[in-house]
């Protein structure tokens, strides 16, 4: 059976970092910044480590050969 393809969207959402956990981009930046506090727009620049199981389910469903 070949190898499972890579999905190019999460290529561009998602990185994996040397022990395994999964970075991505903190939600919630792309419009309605008006109404947030700056600590939620200050908190949300950046990356954010994803939950473990989150992670987990990242890489085997769309990332299965890595990065």
């Amino acid at each position: 059976m070949p190898k499972m393809k890579t999905k190019s969207s999460a290529k561009k959402r998602f990185k994996i970092t040397a022990s395994g956990k999964v970075k991505a981009a903190a939600a919630g930046k792309r419009h309605g910044m008006i109404k947030r506090t700056n600590k939620f727009i200050r908190d949300a620049r950046g990356t954010m480590v994803l939950a473990e199981p989150d992670g987990r389910k990242v890489v085997k469903n769309y990332l299965p050969n890595g990065l």
